[in-house]
């Protein structure tokens, strides 16, 4: 029977309340020690050694960026010759129809917005965004977070994820409060 419950109220992790930033802080570092790895913490203000703490996996950010200017940088090289030596080529004084000097600076603003328009498009695919609604917004103390309180939530899809064991682990680290999260 209790099965079935899951099922229709799915749990998308537990969610510790904390007054402090550092009790946010002690509680994350004691997290990812005891081998939780899908977890975050939210705050009304920056917190920088969180993001050492919890996000320790590097992004793929860079290499999306990266792959997007070699494509701006190919296109223009690619662009240039293929107009200036294939489509409609002129011999001017002799010169070589594809000089790659003269490419240059065309290339290298074709690089730079390629680059941009990757670090957008790929933030906001990586972000997960558009994302009108969180699960974490069915706690009714959720919405401290923008003024006073700092919480830690451990998500469900965490391997080492278990309902009894995590919520009594988030009470052992000084948590005012411990709250499942609906998904």
């Amino acid at each position: 029977m209790a099965h079935a419950a899951e099922h229709e109220n799915p749990l998308y992790g537990v969610m510790a309340e904390y007054d402090s930033v550092q009790a946010l802080v002690d509680a994350s570092r004691h997290a990812v020690a005891h081998g939780y790895s899908v977890l975050e913490a939210y705050s009304p203000i920056p917190i920088e050694e969180l993001n050492d703490i919890i996000h320790r996996k590097r992004t793929k950010l860079s290499r999306i960026i990266l792959a997007g200017g070699l494509a701006g940088l190919a296109t223009g090289f690619a662009m240039q010759y293929w107009m200036s030596a294939v489509d409609y080529p002129m011999n001017v004084g002799g010169r070589p129809y594809a000089t790659w000097t003269a490419f240059v600076v065309p290339s290298f603003e074709l690089t730079i917005l390629f680059s941009s328009l990757a670090a957008a498009i790929g933030m906001f695919l990586l972000n997960g965004l558009p994302q009108p609604y969180h699960p974490v917004f069915n706690v009714e103390r959720f919405s401290l977070a923008s003024s006073d309180k700092f919480f830690l939530v451990i998500e469900s899809a965490d391997p080492r994820f278990d309902k009894a064991e995590t919520t009594r682990f988030l009470e052992g680290q000084g948590a005012k409060g411990v709250y499942d999260v609906a998904a």
